[in-house]
């Protein structure tokens, strides 16, 4: 699982509706954060985030209702807030390009291997449809790793339901945003926002 370019590849597409703002700088580059609408075929928007480096484009050129094309990786980091750990997602862009064809809006596919990290959660919804959450590790250079929540329908889920911690996978799927409600102590409630993969191609891989 040496290959990082093959471990984590995502195209995605969509209208820009945010603008960069700075988000970090790591040897000298400096790297900007906006977000982009991506369609599902339901009609829903999810709303992606986006890391990008002033190296690959004029950032004067990204502008709110834009449509692009991006291929890159989906990542994670840890952010501490209030001494504990966040993580934070976003798609780590590696080229740009500015796209007015129809089937952009609707782009979306993700492609991971990785290992499972986290026990996978199995459940069923009131319905009776299957549901399985699995977190997986995904090498990067550096000997860092991303951590990517991903959700499992169906025949998928059970499958998944059964593997152990450190089992290899390999999986394709979309980009989702979740909105929900997070009680805090003192009762009230606000709304945040989750990423996942929601994952349409699941497998054990064999390397």
């Amino acid at each position: 699982m040496e290959n990082y370019l093959e471990n984590n590849n995502v195209i995605i597409g969509g209208i820009i509706v945010e603008e960069p703002e700075y988000s970090h700088e790591v040897f000298e580059e400096k790297f900007y954060r906006f977000a982009i609408k991506t369609k599902r075929l339901s009609n829903y928007d999810d709303i992606i985030p986006i890391i990008i480096s002033e190296r690959i484009i004029d950032l004067d050129e990204i502008k709110v209702d834009k449509k692009v094309k991006i291929e890159g990786q989906f990542r994670s980091y840890n952010m501490q807030t209030d001494n504990k750990n966040k993580l934070v997602l976003s798609v780590f862009v590696k080229s740009i390009e500015f796209n007015d064809e129809d089937y952009v809006s609707t782009l979306n596919e993700a492609n991971l291997i990785g290992y499972i990290c986290k026990a996978p959660v199995y459940r069923k919804t009131p319905l009776g449809r299957e549901i399985t959450d699995v977190l997986i590790a995904v090498n990067r250079t550096y000997k860092k790793s991303d951590y990517i929540p991903c959700i499992l329908w169906g025949r998928n889920a059970k499958f998944c339901e059964s593997l152990e911690v450190g089992t290899p996978v390999k999986l394709s799927g979309r980009i989702q945003s979740r909105t929900y409600e997070k009680k805090l102590d003192n009762g009230e409630a606000i709304k945040k926002v989750a990423y996942e993969i929601s994952v349409s191609k699941f497998a054990k891989y064999e390397e």
